[in-house]
């Protein structure tokens, strides 16, 4: 869940690390630091803060030498300090490491150095890396010996990245299921967290685990995990050289609301071969089972009922983080469909091996190009909406549903129609947020001190309430629950009182009448109506007005003007929506 980079140039490394580290910010960013080596001196500074703020207290970017690591951190283990921030070092202060990841043994680790003379300075699992990497030195082996066998030491889920005197010019990277991309461009060579640090790179590599990298200025090398030297082939990046810019627009997420009719557009440009043969994968399979965590679960809950609707194929969605508890049921004749922007999360890939063990068939719908699950999967279909800085997802959201659209329509042969329908909704959203928005400020001015806001919705609908409660907690800290409205009755009700917004997704469609009796339940003990629909209605307290659209793509036109709601209500309690606390963008820890 956090951000490393190093970097191997031919000039000063740090300025560039520092430019790389930003673009990495979204995963994690309660601290940073960064190390480098001169003349034979371990530089190394860090501190708690966002990266800029660091940089101008410590002055990270005036770090001298032409190898330099960094590291933006969402803590894990150990609190939010500046002893327990990256890099960390050994006793002597000649080795730094910055890692992203768990290290599940490192009590153990810990214990075994401190019986051997070693000092620990934080609470973090990453300290042992450094210590268990100097001990197998003093030991005799090199530097490449001594950090293949410390991964070797390392149980769980990891990354890092290694710098040393003893090896002035060099960094050395190794991972075991997590991500780490080894490229090169103008400046140098580099290993990071993702490929978009870099954005200006030229060729890159996908090592696999326990592999260890070895780069210098003038190139890369690779050894096994016997030590053994192999070869890799570099391939083109496959990503748009994209600059992390905002635009005019205050925030990412803005920017990214505001991008989400362009990126439904975006996600009906598929291969239409390959989604005939996918479509025909989903119906044969004896069962389906698609999983995935926060947002992207929310899309698949949307995607479970076109399957339903339009194909008739009944699936099942189990959230990622509980996939492990049913793998024993998942075998050759299962498909697997695996939802995550990042194609990172560590719930999912986990999930994924599991999958892959039982020998069922594994596709996988992401937005990240060179990903760990587009390596681990038999096929990939790519949301192409461009990077998400903002942490909350919105327009990976829309496109997660988008695809789910076009694999339900192939499904009866009707490609080219849902191609053509979601551009004509694409229409519809634009107009959405243009003739929504100064109202919504207004509406999010007017509860910007609630304590508790409640989204009711039925059918198809339902998982628009969930998608909105999450995007409100995450980015205001307020309360919020998303709820079958036909549940409300069953426990929430005794919650309302006079002024609680609730918001009631009931377009005029089959599930209207019923929706709007549970709004009126509600509005009769004192709840403040806050209608999403098509059409007005004199229950509503404030009408959110969405087009007329079929039936099946109320989903897509109710939740854009809802992540709106949920970006003015963080900006008007004074919040960062790009950096809500305590969450992270890429979520690489179980």
């Amino acid at each position: 869940m956090c951000g490393i980079i190093g970097l191997a140039s031919n000039k000063q490394a740090a300025p560039l690390a520092l430019r790389g580290l930003r673009n990495l910010e979204y995963r994690g960013y309660d601290s940073a630091g960064m190390a480098s080596i001169h003349e034979g001196h371990l530089w190394l500074r860090k501190d708690v803060g966002r990266i800029d703020e660091v940089n101008q207290k410590q002055g990270l970017d005036q770090l001298p030498g032409n190898i330099a690591i960094g590291h933006t951190r969402w803590a894990t283990h150990g609190g939010v300090s500046q002893k327990n921030a990256h890099p960390h070092a050994d006793c002597g202060s000649n080795i730094a490491v910055v890692h992203n990841g768990i290290i599940e043994n490192h009590q153990e680790l810990r214990k075994k150095l401190q019986d051997r003379g070693h000092i620990f300075i934080s609470e973090t699992d990453t300290e042992v890396i450094p210590h268990l990497i100097e001990q197998h030195v003093k030991e005799g082996g090199s530097l490449e010996k001594a950090v293949i066998l410390t991964s070797q030491e390392l149980k769980g889920s990891f990354a890092f990245i290694v710098l040393s005197t003893q090896e002035e010019g060099k960094i050395m990277a190794i991972k075991r299921d997590n991500p780490l991309v080894i490229g090169h461009d103008a400046n140098g060579t580099f290993a990071t967290s993702d490929i978009l640090s870099m954005p200006q790179c030229d060729r890159v590599l996908f090592p696999e685990d326990d592999e260890l990298v070895i780069l210098s200025a003038k190139g890369i090398t690779m050894l096994d995990s016997r030590g053994k030297k192999i070869d890799r082939e570099m391939i083109s990046p496959g990503i748009e050289q994209q600059e992390y810019d905002r635009g005019n627009y205050q925030h990412f997420m803005l920017k990214e609301i505001m991008e989400e009719p362009q990126a439904v557009r975006a996600a009906t440009i598929q291969d239409k071969k390959l989604f005939t043969q996918l479509a025909m994968d989903i119906l044969r399979a004896r069962q389906v089972v698609i999983t995935a965590c926060g947002s992207s679960r929310y899309a698949a809950l949307v995607g479970r009922y076109l399957f339903s609707e339009v194909a008739k194929k009944f699936c099942e969605v189990v959230m990622s983080s509980e996939f492990q508890y049913f793998s024993d049921s998942i075998d050759s004749n299962t498909m697997v469909l695996t939802v995550s922007q990042s194609g990172e999360t560590a719930d999912v890939t986990e999930g994924v091996k599991r999958a892959r063990a039982n020998n069922a068939q594994v596709i996988s719908i992401i937005n990240r190009v060179g990903s760990i699950l587009s390596r681990m999967s038999d096929e990939v279909i790519y949301l192409n909406c461009g990077p998400e800085i903002a942490v909350a997802a919105t327009k990976s959201l829309v496109s997660q549903i988008s695809v789910f659209y076009m694999l339900a329509y192939t499904m009866v042969n009707q490609f080219d129609e849902a191609a053509n329908r979601l551009k004509d909704v694409s229409q519809e959203l634009e107009t959405i947020l243009s003739h929504n928005n100064s109202s919504l400020e207004g509406l999010a001015e007017r509860f910007k001190d609630s304590l508790d806001f409640y989204y009711i919705a039925r059918g198809i609908n339902f998982p628009v309430a969930s998608e909105a409660a999450l995007k409100l907690k995450e980015i205001s800290y307020i309360h919020a629950e998303g709820l079958p409205a036909g549940e409300l009755k069953h426990g929430t009700l005794a919650l309302i009182e006079q002024g609680t917004p609730v918001v009631v997704i009931c377009p005029h469609d089959y599930t209207f009448d019923e929706t709007m009796s549970n709004a009126m339940e509600a509005k009769s003990r004192g709840a403040f109506i806050i209608g999403v629909s098509d059409e007005n209605n004199e229950l509503y307290d404030h009408w959110i007005q969405i087009p007329k659209v079929d039936n099946l793509f109320y989903p897509l036109v109710s939740i854009v003007p809802l992540h709106l709601l949920a970006y003015y209500l963080a900006v008007k309690r004074g919040k960062n929506p790009d950096r809500p606390r305590n969450l992270a963008k890429s979520v690489t820890v179980k």
